[in-house]
Protein backbone atom coordinates (compact mmCIF):
# COMPACT_ATOMS: atom_id res chain seq x y z
CA UNK A 1 0.00 0.00 0.00
CA UNK A 2 3.07 2.28 0.61
CA UNK A 3 4.10 2.14 -3.16
CA UNK A 4 0.42 2.51 -4.96
CA UNK A 5 1.13 6.25 -4.73
CA UNK A 6 4.48 6.05 -6.20
CA UNK A 7 3.61 3.49 -8.92
CA UNK A 8 0.44 4.92 -9.89
CA UNK A 9 1.79 8.43 -10.26
CA UNK A 10 4.79 6.67 -12.43
CA UNK A 11 2.21 5.12 -14.01
CA UNK A 12 -0.26 8.74 -15.33
CA UNK A 13 3.10 10.17 -16.23
CA UNK A 14 3.85 7.42 -18.57
CA UNK A 15 0.59 7.81 -20.08
CA UNK A 16 0.55 11.74 -20.19
CA UNK A 17 3.93 11.62 -22.19
CA UNK A 18 2.50 9.76 -24.98
CA UNK A 19 0.43 12.08 -26.13
CA UNK A 20 2.49 14.89 -24.90
CA UNK A 21 4.87 14.42 -27.10
CA UNK A 22 2.90 12.93 -30.14
CA UNK A 23 0.02 15.63 -30.13
CA UNK A 24 0.24 19.38 -31.00
CA UNK A 25 2.25 21.56 -28.85
CA UNK A 26 1.88 24.61 -30.46
CA UNK A 27 -0.35 26.34 -33.63
CA UNK A 28 0.33 29.20 -35.17
CA UNK A 29 -1.70 31.21 -37.64
CA UNK A 30 -0.92 34.27 -39.63
CA UNK A 31 -3.75 36.14 -41.32
CA UNK A 32 -3.38 39.13 -43.62
CA UNK A 33 -5.93 42.01 -44.61
CA UNK A 34 -7.11 42.24 -48.25
CA UNK A 35 -6.74 45.77 -47.98
CA UNK A 36 -3.45 46.10 -46.57
CA UNK A 37 -2.28 42.93 -49.33
CA UNK A 38 -4.01 45.02 -52.39
CA UNK A 39 -2.02 47.95 -51.19
CA UNK A 40 1.31 46.06 -50.70
CA UNK A 41 0.71 44.67 -54.06
CA UNK A 42 0.38 48.63 -55.82
CA UNK A 43 3.27 49.61 -53.94
CA UNK A 44 4.97 46.61 -55.36
CA UNK A 45 4.36 46.83 -58.91
CA UNK A 46 5.00 51.05 -58.51
CA UNK A 47 8.26 50.24 -57.69
CA UNK A 48 8.84 49.21 -61.30
CA UNK A 49 7.63 52.25 -63.03
CA UNK A 50 7.44 55.97 -62.22
CA UNK A 51 5.07 58.25 -60.20
CA UNK A 52 2.89 57.94 -63.37
CA UNK A 53 2.85 54.62 -62.80
CA UNK A 54 2.10 54.59 -59.22
CA UNK A 55 -0.97 57.26 -59.70
CA UNK A 56 -2.13 55.03 -62.23
CA UNK A 57 -2.13 51.95 -60.26
CA UNK A 58 -4.11 54.12 -57.17
CA UNK A 59 -6.27 55.11 -59.27
CA UNK A 60 -7.09 51.46 -60.65
CA UNK A 61 -7.23 50.25 -57.53
CA UNK A 62 -10.07 52.86 -55.45
CA UNK A 63 -12.03 52.09 -58.70
CA UNK A 64 -12.17 48.84 -58.05
CA UNK A 65 -12.78 49.46 -54.43
CA UNK A 66 -9.65 47.52 -53.92
CA UNK A 67 -8.67 49.73 -50.87
CA UNK A 68 -12.20 49.14 -49.17
CA UNK A 69 -11.55 45.13 -49.01
CA UNK A 70 -12.55 43.50 -45.94
CA UNK A 71 -11.96 40.39 -44.17
CA UNK A 72 -8.56 38.73 -44.10
CA UNK A 73 -6.93 35.93 -45.62
CA UNK A 74 -5.00 32.73 -44.21
CA UNK A 75 -1.34 32.93 -44.89
CA UNK A 76 0.93 30.99 -42.40
CA UNK A 77 0.02 27.83 -40.35
CA UNK A 78 1.33 25.88 -39.02
CA UNK A 79 1.17 23.13 -36.10
CA UNK A 80 3.53 20.98 -34.45
CA UNK A 81 3.55 18.24 -31.72
CA UNK A 82 7.11 17.33 -30.40
CA UNK A 83 7.89 14.45 -32.73
CA UNK A 84 6.36 16.64 -35.56
CA UNK A 85 9.40 19.32 -34.57
CA UNK A 86 11.98 16.19 -34.55
CA UNK A 87 10.90 15.28 -37.95
CA UNK A 88 10.90 18.77 -39.26
CA UNK A 89 14.32 19.19 -37.73
CA UNK A 90 15.73 16.42 -39.35
CA UNK A 91 14.11 16.97 -43.13
CA UNK A 92 16.17 19.97 -42.53
CA UNK A 93 19.39 18.53 -41.84
CA UNK A 94 19.02 19.41 -38.24
CA UNK A 95 20.48 16.33 -37.20
CA UNK A 96 22.08 17.63 -33.73
CA UNK A 97 19.12 19.66 -32.59
CA UNK A 98 16.85 16.81 -33.72
CA UNK A 99 18.42 13.68 -31.91
CA UNK A 100 18.94 16.26 -28.43
CA UNK A 101 15.25 17.51 -28.69
CA UNK A 102 14.14 13.63 -28.81
CA UNK A 103 16.70 12.11 -25.86
CA UNK A 104 15.59 14.79 -23.79
CA UNK A 105 11.81 15.01 -24.77
CA UNK A 106 11.27 11.24 -25.06
CA UNK A 107 13.50 9.14 -24.29
CA UNK A 108 15.22 10.05 -21.28
CA UNK A 109 12.12 10.83 -19.60
CA UNK A 110 10.52 7.62 -20.61
CA UNK A 111 13.24 5.72 -19.25
CA UNK A 112 13.44 7.68 -16.15
CA UNK A 113 9.96 6.81 -14.99
CA UNK A 114 10.79 2.64 -15.88
CA UNK A 115 13.81 3.06 -13.69
CA UNK A 116 11.53 4.49 -11.09
CA UNK A 117 8.84 2.17 -11.69
CA UNK A 118 11.51 -0.69 -11.54
CA UNK A 119 12.98 0.56 -8.24
CA UNK A 120 9.63 0.84 -6.88
CA UNK A 121 8.46 -2.80 -7.40
CA UNK A 122 12.16 -4.22 -6.35
CA UNK A 123 12.99 -5.72 -2.64
CA UNK A 124 15.78 -4.33 -1.21
CA UNK A 125 19.33 -5.70 -3.11
CA UNK A 126 22.65 -3.60 -4.10
CA UNK A 127 21.08 -3.77 -7.39
CA UNK A 128 17.57 -1.56 -5.97
CA UNK A 129 20.73 0.81 -4.59
CA UNK A 130 22.68 0.82 -7.48
CA UNK A 131 19.52 1.48 -9.57
CA UNK A 132 18.48 4.21 -6.91
CA UNK A 133 21.70 5.95 -7.60
CA UNK A 134 21.50 6.05 -11.48
CA UNK A 135 17.47 7.99 -10.52
CA UNK A 136 19.09 10.55 -8.72
CA UNK A 137 22.19 11.04 -11.65
CA UNK A 138 18.83 11.11 -13.94
CA UNK A 139 17.03 13.52 -11.46
CA UNK A 140 19.65 16.14 -12.41
CA UNK A 141 18.03 16.63 -15.80
CA UNK A 142 14.37 16.86 -14.66
CA UNK A 143 14.17 20.10 -15.94
CA UNK A 144 15.93 19.55 -18.91
CA UNK A 145 11.79 18.24 -20.90
CA UNK A 146 10.55 21.57 -19.77
CA UNK A 147 12.88 23.22 -21.56
CA UNK A 148 12.79 21.67 -24.56
CA UNK A 149 9.31 22.42 -24.64
CA UNK A 150 10.41 26.38 -24.39
CA UNK A 151 13.07 25.71 -27.26
CA UNK A 152 9.97 24.53 -29.19
CA UNK A 153 7.88 27.34 -28.39
CA UNK A 154 10.41 29.30 -29.30
CA UNK A 155 11.67 27.19 -32.94
CA UNK A 156 8.05 28.14 -33.78
CA UNK A 157 7.97 31.44 -33.22
CA UNK A 158 11.11 32.41 -34.69
CA UNK A 159 9.50 30.67 -38.37
CA UNK A 160 6.67 32.85 -37.97
CA UNK A 161 8.28 35.55 -37.00
CA UNK A 162 10.83 35.10 -40.17
CA UNK A 163 7.63 34.68 -42.73
CA UNK A 164 5.66 37.80 -40.84
CA UNK A 165 6.88 40.73 -42.21
CA UNK A 166 4.72 43.52 -41.59
CA UNK A 167 1.26 41.81 -43.43
CA UNK A 168 1.04 39.08 -40.95
CA UNK A 169 -1.44 39.09 -37.63
CA UNK A 170 0.16 35.92 -36.44
CA UNK A 171 -1.62 34.20 -33.68
CA UNK A 172 -0.72 31.43 -31.40
CA UNK A 173 -2.42 28.86 -29.64
CA UNK A 174 -1.24 25.79 -27.30
CA UNK A 175 -2.50 22.43 -28.45
CA UNK A 176 -3.22 19.50 -26.57
CA UNK A 177 -0.21 17.95 -26.32
CA UNK A 178 1.06 21.08 -24.36
CA UNK A 179 -0.85 20.30 -21.42
CA UNK A 180 -0.50 16.93 -21.76
CA UNK A 181 3.29 17.46 -21.31
CA UNK A 182 2.64 19.99 -18.61
CA UNK A 183 0.68 17.02 -17.19
CA UNK A 184 3.90 14.88 -16.90
CA UNK A 185 5.57 17.09 -16.06
CA UNK A 186 3.81 17.56 -12.55
CA UNK A 187 3.38 14.37 -12.31
CA UNK A 188 7.20 12.93 -12.98
CA UNK A 189 8.03 15.66 -10.49
CA UNK A 190 5.58 14.49 -7.70
CA UNK A 191 7.00 10.95 -8.34
CA UNK A 192 10.39 11.73 -7.63
CA UNK A 193 9.76 13.08 -4.65
CA UNK A 194 7.56 10.39 -3.58
CA UNK A 195 10.36 7.99 -4.01
CA UNK A 196 13.67 10.19 -3.57
CA UNK A 197 13.71 9.63 0.27
CA UNK A 198 13.55 6.02 -0.07
CA UNK A 199 16.33 6.09 -2.76
CA UNK A 200 18.87 8.25 -0.46
CA UNK A 201 18.06 5.70 2.65
CA UNK A 202 18.55 2.66 0.36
Amino acid sequence: MRLFLPITTILIALALLIPGVTQPVLSMEGKIDKSKLAEAGIEMLADEGNQNTRNMLMMISSMLGLDKLEGEISAYQKTRSIWGTVNELADNKNYLVAILVAFFSMVTPTIKLLLQLLYCVLKETSFKHNLGKVIIGLSKWSMVDVFVIALIVAYMAGNANANSEDLLNMHAEFGTGFWYFTGYCLFAIAASSFIKPVVRTS
